[in-house]
């Protein structure tokens, strides 16, 4: 099946937002502590995980539909609930992608090492360029990124391959205590949160309007597989790189986002050497710039589409939530940067818990009445979506029930 590059977008814009805090600072974490031994809570989460986000390009290729739309049909509760944890999380979750991209800028450009300034520079750019361009130029943007992100993490695996002395242990743990924690976190944010899913939904139909030919199914599906695999190799490649050049070095990372992207930088450049040091920067300054723009588009899509349906208009209110997002997000770094570290924690808390509402709700609408019959879910991924319903859930629980 032939696909032209012109025709992906919305996958890639799905690998751009969930390429991030949970690749360049969990992944890496993970392998730092844990070597290789986690790699089968990746690869299992990935799978659970991968119907739900399918869903979204699925649902609303074959209905022409958001998923929000869809949750409205379902209830309008459900729509209710998606605006109010949105609310208290998108500010949160912005401001965190922010300062981990404003911390790897001041390393890779310097100019000023004032994480504020540069929080506020990046948020007015990325503002800016989604302003002038909105889709069609982040569609193009985000190619640029992950091609250049999988290629400079590639040669920076193979250079850790390379320089390692160490024989190599694939041996896989189950952790225990805080590292118990660190795996819940883990599972939780890999590859992502399941409400970007609608985001999916939105960037898909987003995607038709930019294009004469509207996308099919088939093609719409293979952008979300290039998308979603993408994900999963990059996340092991970041594992890789933690097990390979810090497993067992003796070091602890700061828990200061700004600093843990300075601390990361440095401790790849001293093992790697100092000609890594612009590949290990570029590699992870654009994984989390992909981040912050793409974050920084689809929330206020996301609570444009939420008020015209609950509050039945027509008009797209688009550009005052980004308005809204990009003052909330600078008020946080202003006043609030020192408790950074407690709302990441109450948005993470809250993204973790409503994971299998997310999956029982996109698995509900792709069987529902309102989606086409032959579009729905083969016998395999609708067997594959119960299961994982069943693990995030049970692993939901468990999380409650050791707080």
């Amino acid at each position: 099946m032939k696909i032209k590059l012109s025709r992906l977008g919305p996958g890639l814009l799905f690998a751009g937002a969930a390429i991030g805090v949970s690749h360049l600072v969990q992944s890496t974490r993970a392998g730092a502590d844990f070597g290789w031994g986690l790699l089968w809570a990746l690869l299992l989460i990935n799978l659970f995980k991968y119907p739900f986000f399918q869903y979204g390009p699925r649902y609303a290729q074959a209905t022409g539909e958001t998923l929000l739309d869809g949750y409205y049909k379902l209830g309008k509760g459900y729509l209710w609930a998606y605006f109010f944890v949105n609310t208290a999380t998108m500010f949160t979750i912005q401001s965190a992608v922010t300062v981990v991209t404003a911390g790897l800028a001041s390393k890779l450009f310097g100019i000023t090492s004032n994480i504020v300034y540069w929080s506020i520079m990046i948020t007015v750019f990325c503002g800016v360029l989604l302003i002038i361009g909105r889709y069609q130029l982040l569609d193009k943007f985000i190619k640029i990124i992950i091609i250049s992100l999988a290629i400079s993490s590639v040669l920076a695996v193979t250079i850790a391959f390379v320089k390692n002395d160490n024989s190599l242990s694939f041996q896989q743990v189950f952790p225990e205590g805080t590292g118990l924690l660190f795996l819940i976190a883990f599972l939780g944010w890999m590859p992502a949160p399941l409400d970007i899913s609608i985001w999916h939904s939105i960037w898909t139909l987003e995607k038709n309007k930019s294009q004469q030919n509207k996308t099919t199914l088939k093609e719409s599906l293979f952008d979300f597989n290039v998308g979603y695999i993408a994900t999963t190799f990059l996340a092991i490649c970041f594992v890789g790189l933690g097990a390979l050049v810090m497993f067992d070095s003796g070091l602890e990372f700061t828990s200061k986002g700004g600093v843990f992207a300075g601390q990361l930088i440095e401790l790849y450049t001293s093992n790697l050497g100092e000609a890594a040091y612009g590949l290990i920067a570029i590699a992870a300054f654009s994984t989390m710039l992909s981040t912050t723009i793409t974050t920084l588009d689809a929330s206020p899509r996301a609570m444009s589409k939420t008020i015209q349906l609950l509050f039945n208009r027509l008009d797209s209110s688009y550009f005052l939530w980004l308005l809204i997002l990009s003052i909330g997000t600078i008020g946080i770094f202003l006043f609030l940067l020192s408790e950074m570290g407690k709302l990441v924690q109450i948005a993470t808390v809250l993204s973790f818990i409503t994971a299998p509402l997310y999956a029982f709700l996109n698995y509900r609408l792709v069987i529902s009445k309102q989606m086409p019959e032959k579009y729905r879910p083969n016998k395999e991924l609708r067997i594959l979506s119960i299961i994982g319903l069943l693990f995030l859930s049970g692993f939901t629980l468990f999380y409650l029930l050791s707080l």
